[in-house]
């Protein structure tokens, strides 16, 4: 029993802060993963949002050779009593899986490419679920979803085959969860049961080896956030139930705090979270509920708020009456700065937590878009740097190097085959159209299935929305309202064919070719964007008619003010 005490507390030591070197916390071995992730997910209740839906997010804010496509698997039945389910290790590097043993025809082998190998096997089940999956498993049959965001923890280990022991990634887990469940209860129990039982691996690099996954159904939502065990043979999770009438937000760091396991409905976890804390003298029963942030989490990583400012960006747009501090000491500790979960001030919906993936931070003193950073267009994005010198971006929510981002969308008062919906956007959300799918879609847009981040297709949605994007570079004031307004346009236009595909005598055979019609839709006219643009603005000028020149206070601080004089006011020439 975890409770509070009267009696004297004992000395307890606070974790230490193990900012992630590569080296493995427990072993002591040498790091593999490829791939940086620096995801944000958001979450609502269904008496948080407009319709009652339960909604999750997930922006895949990776680095380059990111594997974009988004692929059905198809459910399987009568699976033989004994048979195996092969689990591997998941680079998240494209191609992420080269075989035919999931039945997506997306993943069988191409000239060049070697079979992806498995690192393990579990038991199987008789018969799985059909699911969507990016780099993660996204939504099933019965409207079941997931969004992700890796985390720091305090323990880290390497993958089976791969110098370590484990044999589970949260890539792994979130796809045995899909093919496996049918409520995200359900889900997030497997997933812990899974990830203790075999041994659970994170990602690795720079943030850290831990992760957090938004789950949802029809009728509720978690927050699970899972990390290694001390031994690297094991694991320690814990999951949070998000009130009904609340949304949350986590990126790149734990947000659950105290965690009350004798509270079942709102609370699942692994036992060994106190047993842990307690050998490593990190907690005591005395203290009360453990907090599993404050224990768990490394804190933020890159730099200081890496994932606070996000918070903070989320909920302000969700609940601008709310007064957030903007600056704090370190939220690993001050549990108090941002709340697990908040009330918003109006019911969310889709469209909102798609412009919260949208955001730079418009309108605030974190506004990306303004200052010299931005040039002389207001671009919001700030790429990599290559350079020796301290210091550091603002981490925005919206970024140029999201490979997708997806809301999904589970409603409880139609059959989970059409009340599941996926919105999703392939690059970066500013960019990008949130284009829907149902839960229960018996085949996706082959635009959307199908890409290589290392060759343009003209075919691919991925590269219409990055062609774009990368355009827009040129003149991203202008460019961009041209780019929301085709947005408003064939998001609403997505929005009402949603609507009017949402009845529960509607079937997959009537569903799916309109979907797979709308998005095929939209990429043909992404692609018309560009050469529009580029007339438009060319040379900086209007429809080469007048001149749009460059705003004041730009021209302020590269020193226009400062440049030649003009010429003498009383000129030497005499008119006769």
């Amino acid at each position: 029993l975890v409770g509070s005490s009267s009696a004297q507390s004992p000395e307890v030591t606070p974790p230490p802060i193990m900012k992630w070197t590569g080296i493995l916390f427990a072993g002591a071995l040498a790091l593999t993963a490829t791939v940086t992730d620096a995801c944000t997910t958001l979450i609502a209740g269904k008496n948080a949002t407009k319709d009652g839906s339960v909604l999750a997010t997930h922006s895949d804010d990776g680095e380059s050779g990111a594997d974009a496509r988004v692929v059905r698997i198809p459910a399987r039945s009568n699976i033989p009593s004994g048979t195996k389910r092969p689990i591997y290790w998941d680079t998240e590097d494209y191609p992420r899986h080269v075989g035919k043993d999931r039945g997506a025809p997306e993943y069988y082998p191409k000239p060049g490419q070697n079979l992806s190998v498995p690192i393990g096997y579990i038991d199987e089940v008789e018969s799985t679920y059909a699911y969507f999956e990016a780099t993660y498993a996204i939504m099933n049959e019965k409207s079941v979803a997931i969004g992700e965001t890796t985390c720091s923890g305090v323990f880290g280990t390497n993958a089976a085959g791969h110098g370590g022991k484990a044999l589970m990634s949260i890539d792994t887990l979130s796809r045995i969860a899909l093919e496996r469940s049918n409520s995200s209860r359900m889900a997030v129990q497997l997933m812990g049961d899974l990830a203790v039982e075999h041994g659970f691996y994170g990602a690795g690099s720079f943030e850290g080896s831990a992760e957090s996954l938004m789950v949802i159904d029809p009728e509720e939502g978690f927050i699970f956030h899972v990390l290694p065990d001390d031994t690297g043979t094991s694991a320690i999770w814990a999951a949070q139930r998000v009130p009904d009438d609340k949304v949350g937000v986590v990126a790149n760091m734990f947000t659950i705090r105290e965690v009350d396991l004798n509270d079942t409905v709102n609370f699942l976890g692994s036992d060994n979270m106190h047993t842990i804390a307690q050998k490593k003298g990190w907690w005591d029963p005395s203290q009360g509920l453990l907090d599993f942030t404050k224990v768990y989490s490394d804190g933020e990583y890159a730099h200081k708020f890496y994932s606070g400012r996000r918070m903070w960006g989320a909920y302000h747009i969700w609940a601008p009456s709310v007064s957030l501090p903007t600056n704090y000491t370190d939220i690993r500790y001050e549990s108090d700065v941002y709340p697990t979960f908040m009330k918003p001030d109006e019911p969310t919906d889709v469209q909102q937590m798609a412009a919260i993936h949208r955001s730079f931070y418009d309108g605030t003193e974190f506004d990306t878009s303004k200052g010299v950073a931005a040039g002389a267009f207001g671009d919001p994005d700030r790429f990599s740097v290559t350079t020796t010198l301290q210091g550091n971006w603002e981490r925005t929510i919206a970024l140029f190097r999201t490979s997708q981002t997806h809301v999904v969308q589970a409603r409880n008062w139609l059959p989970p085959s059409v009340g599941g919906v996926m919105w999703y956007a392939p690059h970066a959300a500013a960019t990008s159209v949130f284009t829907p799918f149902f839960a229960g879609s018996l085949e996706l847009a082959p635009s959307y299935s199908n890409m290589d981040p290392g060759v343009l297709n003209r075919s691919a949605a991925y590269w219409a929305y990055k062609y774009v994007a990368n355009v827009a570079k040129i003149k991203y004031s202008h460019m961009s309202q041209d780019i929301q307004a085709m947005q408003a346009k064939v998001e609403n236009a997505s929005a009402a064919l949603v609507d009017s595909l949402s009845v529960a005598t509607t079937t997959m055979e009537e569903a799916t070719p309109k979907l797979v019609a709308n998005a095929q839709s939209i990429v043909e006219q992404w692609w018309t964007l560009p050469d529009y643009m580029i007339v438009k603005y060319a040379d900086n000028w209007l429809n080469d008619g007048d001149a749009l020149g460059y705003s004041d206070d730009w021209l302020k601080a590269v020193g226009y003010t400062d440049g030649p004089p003009p010429p003498p006011s009383e000129p030497n020439a005499v008119t006769v």
